[in-house]
């Protein structure tokens, strides 16, 4: 099993004034579109760490059957949303998925899904890490080999370090569209989003 943990908990500050993940998109919020293209994926478990208005954002998705682990040390840095993630999370491998991108669909998860499955058969350190014309992207699976490594991370911005000394044992998985590249930050950004349709 895969588990997907959303990383829901940062404070949206190159946003200006609005949390990103709450402003409405396609009649839902941001993160309300993101999460349920994930369930759509097929993915059977889903962690939604929350932090900076994690009220408004469990409001956001409650009619979901999504878990919500809440991180009081958000504003440290991404990788300690990834750490409650990891603790709480079932599965054998973990889905981080960022919360903003919104144009990822349902089949690309279930893609990346698919193949993670397979990788592991044959390697039990494999990650997973989606690819659109060689530029990489997001979400990245990681083998639940790592939960122990992740958890001692001390970089906070992420686990590219982990992935850099794993060269050996990444599995590129070629995506058809750009929406791995295509998250959101900017208020520029959401404007150009809301017109996007691949």
């Amino acid at each position: 099993m895969v588990s997907a943990i959303i990383l829901a908990a940062g404070l949206s500050k190159r946003m200006g004034n609005a949390n990103k993940l709450l402003l409405p998109y396609k009649n839902k919020t941001v993160i309300a579109a993101v999460s349920e293209n994930i369930l759509n994926g097929g993915i059977e478990e889903v962690i939604v760490v929350t932090g900076f208005e994690a009220e408004q954002i469990q409001h956001a998705l409650k009619s979901l059957p999504v878990q919500f682990i809440n991180n009081p040390d958000y504003e440290k840095g991404m990788t300690t949303s990834i750490k409650q993630g990891i603790n709480t999370a079932k599965g054998n491998g973990y889905m981080i998925c960022l919360s903003d991108m919104v144009l990822i669909e349902p089949a690309e998860y279930a893609l990346l899904q698919s193949a993670f499955k397979d990788h592991l058969k044959l390697d039990e350190k494999c990650i997973c890490m989606p690819r659109y014309k060689n530029e990489k992207g997001n979400p990245v699976i990681f083998s639940s080999f790592y939960k122990e490594t992740i958890l001692k991370h001390e970089d906070m911005e992420g686990c590219k370090e982990i992935v850099q000394l794993n060269k050996n044992h990444i599995h590129w998985v070629e995506m058809d569209a750009p929406h791995i590249l295509q998250d959101m930050d900017y208020p520029e950004d959401y404007e150009l989003l809301k017109t996007i349709h691949f």
